[in-house]
C-alpha cells in the first residue's frame, strides 16, 4: 500500500511517502522538490473567447446558478477538441507550492472533476455545484472562506497512474485563489488556464546504474498496442573488471507510487555488514490503475509473466547474472511488500527467497480490519456503525475509508484502493474492473469478494501447501511492525497462523514490537536481510564461500 504514512508537516509526509516504496530519501534539494505533495484543487477566471461557439458556452456558464469555477486549455497542451478529465486542486493558503503533486493522504485539499466531451482550446469548462461535477470533500458552495493556492489539470489517461503528473498531461500555473462565503470567488492571481504540458521523466545513466526498456510481446498483445517494462539495474563495484564473472540478482519493488526513477544513488551506497556484492535491480510497477504488483490479471495484463519469462532473462543474459533460482532474490516493502511475496509463492521455481516488508493484506479475512468474506461486510463502517479508519499516528486514527473512497472517485483512476480492484476483480463487460464495494454506502460485493480468493496469499498456502510447501522450503521471510500504520499486521498474523499449522513450514514471519509502517525498514532491517540473502545465496553456493 503507500504514499502512506506519517504526516504532521509536508516534510513529515514526503518522508513517509519514501519509506512507503520502500527507497531512501532523496537528497535536500530534491526533498524540496517533492516536499510539495500537499493536496490540491483550481479554479479561473473566463479569459476573452472569441467565436460563437466560445459565446455559446460563456453564456452557458453564466447562466450557472451559485459560485462556479472557469478553466480553459491553450492549443499546445491540445489542438483537437478534448475528452476527458479536468480536475481542479486547492491548497489552504499562499504560496503552497504547486498543488498537482498531491492529493496529500492525510490531509488532502479540495479537489473538483468534471468529464469533458469536445471542449476545444480556448473555451471555457465551468464548475459549479451541479450534478456534472464531482467534489470533494464537500460542494463548491462550501468551501470554506479563505485563501487557496489552486491549480487545473487536463488528463489524458494514457496509461499512468498519476492523473496529475503523468507525461504529456496538461496543467496550468498554480494561483492564488480568494474565497468568500457560499463559495464565491472574491479574487484571483490570474486565470486557470492550462497551458503547460508534464515532460517524460528522464533515468540519468551512470557507470553502475543502467535502465531497461523493454517491450513486451505479452503486454502488447494483452493492450492491443506497443507496451513496455522499465527497470534500472544497478551493477555491483567489480562488475566491469572481469566480464566473465556472473552475479547474484536481487529484485526490489517500490511500494505504491514508487518506481525506478532516482535508484541511481543506491549503487553507489557502501556495502552493508554481511553483505555480498550482487547486482540489484529496481522494478517499476506503474499501470494506469495504479500499482500492478506484478500479478496477472484480467484488468492489467499478464504482469507476472512478462516479468519472469521476458525481463528477468534480458537482464540477466544483458548483464552476467547467474540465472538460477538459487541467485535470484526478491524484495519490497508495502504493495512491493506483496508483490515480492506473491512472485515468490506464484513463480516458486524462479526465485530463491523473498524478504517482504509491511506487505499489503496477505489474508483477506483481514483486510485493514475488514474481513472481505464476511456476511454483510462494509468497507465504511463496522458492525457498530463507526466509520473504519484506514491509517493512524500512534493510537489515533488520521484517514477513514469514506474520505479515502471519495478522493479517489475525484481522481478517476489510479488511486490506492481502486488499485486493488484491478488487480483482484473480474473485468466487467465495459472494460472496468468489477467493483469490491459500493461507492456510496461502502457495501461490499460478495461476489466480487469471492473472486478476489485467487489472489489471497494465506488461501493459495493452504490449498496448495503439498505441492508449495517443498517448493518453498527456506524461501519465506516476512516482516512488519506490531503498530502498523495501515493496520497491516492483522493479515500477517493470520498468515503467520495459518503457516505454524502446514506440515514442514519453515518461514519466518516477524511481527516486530513497536514497529510502524513508516520506520520498519530501518538500517538494522536492511542489514539483516542483505546478511540472510548473502547466507542464503552460499547454502546454495557453496563454491561463493
Amino acid at each position: 500500500m503507500g504514499p502512506r504514512e506519517r504526516a504532521g508537516s509536508a516534510r513529515g509526509f514526503v518522508e513517509s511517502l519514501f519509506m512507503k516504496t520502500g527507497i531512501s530519501c532523496p537528497k535536500p534539494d530534491l526533498f524540496r522538490r517533492f516536499a510539495v505533495v500537499l493536496a490540491a484543487a483550481s479554479l479561473s477566471l473566463l479569459w476573452p473567447l472569441p467565436g460563437a461557439a466560445a459565446q455559446t458556452r460563456a453564456a452557458a456558464a453564466s447562466r450557472v446558478p451559485g459560485p462556479v469555477l472557469r478553466v480553459t486549455f491553450a492549443p499546445a497542451v491540445s489542438a483537437a477538441p478534448f475528452s476527458g478529465r479536468i480536475v481542479v486542486m486547492m491548497t489552504p493558503g499562499e504560496n503552497k507550492g504547486e498543488p498537482r503533486f498531491g492529493p496529500d493522504w492525510f490531509r488532502p485539499g479540495p479537489m473538483f472533476a468534471i468529464d469533458v466531451k469536445n471542449m476545444r482550446p480556448g473555451e471555457p469548462i465551468v464548475i459549479g455545484d451541479g450534478p456534472r461535477v464531482i467534489a470533494f470533500p464537500k460542494p463548491l458552495s462550501q468551501l470554506a472562506p479563505g485563501v487557496y493556492t489552486t491549480q487545473a489539470i487536463l488528463d489524458k489517461n494514457q496509461g499512468e497512474r498519476d492523473f496529475a503528473s503523468a507525461p504529456g498531461n496538461g496543467y496550468s500555473a498554480p494561483v492564488r485563489v480568494t474565497v468568500g462565503t457560499n463559495g464565491a470567488v472574491l479574487a484571483s492571481s490570474g486565470p486557470l488556464l492550462i497551458d503547460k504540458i508534464v515532460p517524460s521523466p528522464i533515468f540519468k545513466e551512470t557507470a553502475r546504474a543502467k535502465e531497461v526498456v523493454l517491450e513486451s510481446r505479452l503486454l502488447t498483445q494483452f493492450y492491443g498496442r506497443p507496451t513496455g517494462m522499465r527497470a534500472a539495474v544497478l551493477l555491483p563495484e567489480g562488475w566491469d573488471a572481469d566480464p566473465n564473472r556472473r552475479w547474484p540478482v536481487v529484485y526490489q519493488i517500490p511500494g505504491f507510487g514508487g518506481r525506478h526513477y532516482g535508484a541511481q544513488r543506491q549503487a553507489e551506497r557502501p556495502l552493508l555488514p554481511g553483505e555480498m556484492p550482487m547486482i540489484h535491480v529496481v522494478l517499476d510497477p506503474e499501470a494506469g490503475t495504479g500499482h500492478h504488483v506484478f500479478a496477472d490479471s484480467a484488468n492489467n495484463g499478464p504482469r507476472g509473466q512478462a516479468l519472469v519469462s521476458e525481463l528477468i532473462p534480458f537482464i540477466e543474459r544483458t548483464y552476467r547474472g547467474l540465472g538460477s533460482a538459487p541467485a535470484r532474490f526478491v524484495t519490497g516493502h508495502s504493495s512491493g511488500g506483496w508483490s515480492s511475496l506473491w512472485l515468490q509463492v506464484t513463480y516458486p521455481d524462479t526465485f530463491g527467497g523473498v524478504w517482504s516488508t509491511s506487505p499489503d493484506p496477505v489474508d483477506f479475512r483481514d483486510f485493514q480490519r475488514i474481513d472481505l468474506y464476511a456476511p454483510s461486510a462494509n468497507l465504511f463502517t463496522d458492525a457498530a456503525g463507526k466509520p473504519r479508519p484506514l491509517a493512524r499516528l500512534g493510537d489515533t486514527p488520521v484517514i477513514f475509508y469514506k474520505t479515502f473512497s471519495d478522493m479517489e472517485t475525484v481522481m478517476g483512476h489510479g488511486g490506492q484502493l481502486a488499485s486493488f480492484e484491478a488487480v483482484f476483480s473480474p473485468r466487467l463487460p465495459n472494460g472496468s474492473p468489477r467493483p469490491l464495494w459500493n461507492r456510496a454506502t461502502g457495501k461490499i460485493d460478495p461476489v466480487t469478494a469471492r473472486a478476489w480468493e485467487k489472489y489471497d496469499v494465506r488461501l493459495i498456502l493452504e490449498r496448495n501447501w503439498k505441492t508449495l510447501g517443498p517448493q518453498l522450503k527456506g524461501k519465506l521471510h516476512v516482516y512488519t511492525g506490531a503498530r502498523d500504520t495501515f493496520y497491516l499486521e492483522g493479515a500477517v498474523e493470520k498468515l503467520k497462523a495459518a503457516l505454524a499449522t502446514l506440515p514442514g513450514s519453515d518461514a519466518v514471519i516477524e511481527i516486530v514490537p513497536g514497529r510502524d509502517h513508516g520506520n520498519l525498514r530501518d538500517r538494522a532491517m536492511h542489514e539483516r536481510i542483505a546478511r540472510e540473502m548473502a547466507d542464503t545465496f552460499r547454502q546454495s553456493n557453496p563454491a561463493a564461500n
